[in-house]
C-alpha cells in the first residue's frame, strides 16, 4: 500500500522497534489489545512525521483508513463479519442441538474413555470457531463424563486442547481469515500458501491435539490431574470449596420451539463452506489452485455456507427472510471486535514496514544470533504476550508484523516464522487464566476455573517444551 505511506525511514534504526515494543508493554500492562495496537500505530506515525504528535495522530487515522484500499485486506475483514453471521445462523437453526442429539441417540459411549474420545472428536470436527467448539463439546460430553466418573477437570482440558489448537490449523474459519489478512497486509505474495506451510510447522498446536489424545488412550494423568481423577472415581465431583463456573444461559441457550433440531442444519453449511474452498482457488487461480487468491476464496466459501444455511431454513419454513437478516446482522455484530483487532493489526504492520522494523531486527541479528535460536525466541515472546494478555489474536497482530519482515530481510522462509508466532500465541493463551477460551472451557465443563488452569498447565508445558525443541531443530536447518 505504498501510496498511503507518505514517509519512509531511509535507514532503519533502533527507533523502529519502539512502536511494537510499546504495543507489547501496553498489552501486558493494560490487558487492552485495542488500545495497545492503537498506541503502537500512533507512535509509529508520530516518528514518521518527525515526532509531531498532531501530525502523527492524523497519519495514524489516515493509515488505518487506508487499509481498506487493499482488496485483500478488505475481504479478510468482511470474512470475519460474514463468519459471525454464519455462526449465528447455524446456532439459530438448531443445527448444534441436532448434532448433539445425533451423537447422544447413537449410544456409542459406554465408558469414561469413550466419553473423553467423544469430547476430543467433537472438538476436532467442529472447527468453525473456538468458543462454539468448546461449548458443543462440553454440552455433549459433560453428562457422559459425570456418568462414567471422568473428572470435569479432564473434560475441560480436553475441550480446551481441541478448540484454539484445532482452529489455528484450519484456514477456513475466522482464525484463518484473520491471519491471512495480516499476511496479505504485510505484502506476502502467497499468503494462503505460507499459512498452509505454517500449519504443518505449528508444533505446539499439533502437540496439544496429539498429547490430549495420548492422555485419553493411555490414562496418563499427572500432577493435579491425577488427584482430580482419583477424587472423581471416589464419587466426589468437585473439590470441597470449589465453585463450578457455569452459566446455563450460555451453555444451553433457549431453543426455538418452531425448529426441529437437525444435525444437517449444521453439517451442510459447514461442508459447503469447506468444499467450495478449492473451487474458489481454482477459479481465482485461472485453473491452478496453487495460484488462487486465499482471501477471495475464503470469503466466497463462507458466503456459500451462509447461503446454504439460509436456503435450508427458508425451505423448512423456520424463519422468514427478515428474521434471517436480523440473525445475520446480530452475528456479524458479535465479531466486530475481532474485525477491529484485524484492522488495527494490519495498520500496525503497515507503519512497522515504513519504519523498517523487520529490516532492523534482521540487521542486528544477522551473524550474531544463530538460526536455531530465532524460532524458539519468537515462540517464547509470543507465549509471554498471550499469557499476559489472555488473547492469542492480539498476540498475532503484534508478532507477525515483526517476525515476517525480519524473515524476509534475512532471506529465510516465512512459514517457520509465521508458525512460531502463531504457536506461541496459542501456547500462552492455553496457559493463561484470563484467556476467554480457558474461561469458557471451565464454564462448559462446569468446573472450578482455577482447578482447570492448575490441572491443564503441566500438559501445556509439556507441549510447549516439545514446540521449543522442534523449533530449535527446524531453525538449525534453515
Amino acid at each position: 500500500r505504498p501510496s498511503t505511506l507518505r514517509v519512509r525511514m531511509s535507514e532503519p534504526t533502533w527507533i523502529s522497534l519502539l512502536p511494537p515494543i510499546l504495543a507489547i508493554i501496553l498489552a501486558i500492562a493494560t490487558k487492552q489489545v485495542y488500545l495497545s495496537l492503537a498506541g503502537g500505530i500512533f507512535l509509529g506515525w508520530t516518528i514518521l512525521e518527525g515526532w509531531n504528535p498532531l501530525a502523527g495522530m492524523a497519519g495514524a487515522v489516515d493509515g488505518t483508513v487506508a487499509v481498506f484500499e487493499s482488496p485483500g485486506d478488505t475481504r479478510a475483514i468482511l470474512f470475519t463479519l460474514v463468519i459471525g453471521s454464519l455462526i449465528a445462523t447455524v446456532e439459530a437453526s438448531g443445527g448444534v442441538r441436532g448434532f448433539v442429539h445425533f451423537l447422544e441417540s447413537r449410544s456409542w459411549v459406554d465408558s469414561a474413555r469413550k466419553s473423553q474420545l467423544l469430547a476430543w472428536a467433537t472438538g476436532v470436527v467442529i472447527f468453525i470457531e473456538s468458543n462454539i467448539t468448546v461449548l458443543v463439546a462440553g454440552s455433549v460430553a459433560r453428562p457422559l463424563c459425570d456418568r462414567f466418573k471422568c473428572s470435569r477437570e479432564k473434560l475441560a482440558y480436553i475441550i480446551d486442547s481441541t478448540s484454539a489448537p484445532i482452529c489455528i490449523l484450519i484456514p477456513m474459519n475466522a482464525w484463518g481469515a484473520y491471519n491471512l489478512g495480516i499476511l496479505e497486509g504485510l505484502g506476502v505474495e502467497n499468503p494462503l500458501g505460507v499459512f498452509l506451510n505454517a500449519v504443518v510447522l505449528n508444533f505446539y498446536a499439533i502437540a496439544a491435539v496429539i498429547l490430549v489424545l495420548i492422555v485419553i488412550l493411555t490414562g496418563w494423568d499427572i500432577g493435579p490431574m491425577k488427584k482430580a481423577e482419583e477424587r472423581t472415581r471416589g464419587g466426589q465431583l468437585l473439590w470441597p470449596g470449589s465453585t463450578p463456573m457455569i452459566d446455563e444461559e450460555v451453555l444451553s441457550p433457549p431453543p426455538n420451539e418452531n425448529i426441529e433440531p437437525r444435525a444437517r442444519n449444521m453439517f451442510l453449511p459447514i461442508a459447503s463452506m469447506v468444499l467450495f474452498m478449492p473451487v474458489g482457488l481454482y477459479i481465482t487461480g485461472g485453473g491452478n489452485i496453487l495460484d488462487g487468491s486465499g482471501s477471495t476464496s475464503v470469503l466466497w466459501s463462507v458466503l456459500v455456507g451462509l447461503g446454504v444455511a439460509w436456503l435450508l431454513l427458508l425451505f423448512q419454513r423456520a424463519y422468514t427472510q427478515d428474521d434471517l437478516v436480523k440473525i445475520g446482522l446480530k452475528g456479524a455484530g458479535g465479531l466486530v471486535p475481532l474485525a477491529l483487532i484485524l484492522l488495527l493489526a494490519i495498520s500496525l504492520g503497515d507503519v512497522a514496514e515504513s519504519l523498517g522494523t523487520g529490516e532492523y531486527v534482521a540487521q542486528i541479528t544477522a551473524g550474531r544470533v544463530p538460526n536455531f535460536v530465532f524460532l524458539p525466541l519468537i515462540f517464547a515472546v509470543s507465549g509471554i504476550i498471550a499469557f499476559s494478555t489472555g488473547t492469542s489474536w492480539g498476540t498475532f497482530g503484534i508478532m507477525l508484523p515483526i517476525a515476517v519482515p525480519a524473515a524476509a530481510a534475512l532471506g529465510l522462509p516465512l512459514a517457520p516464522f509465521v508458525a512460531a508466532s502463531l504457536a506461541g500465541g496459542i501456547f500462552g493463551d492455553h496457559c493463561s487464566p484470563i484467556s476467554d477460551t480457558t474461561i469458557i472451557s471451565s464454564m462448559a465443563a462446569a468446573t472450578d476455573h482455577i482447578d482447570h488452569v492448575r490441572t491443564q498447565l503441566p500438559y501445556a508445558l509439556i507441549g510447549g517444551a516439545v514446540a521449543v525443541v522442534s523449533f530449535a531443530i527446524l531453525g538449525a536447518t534453515l
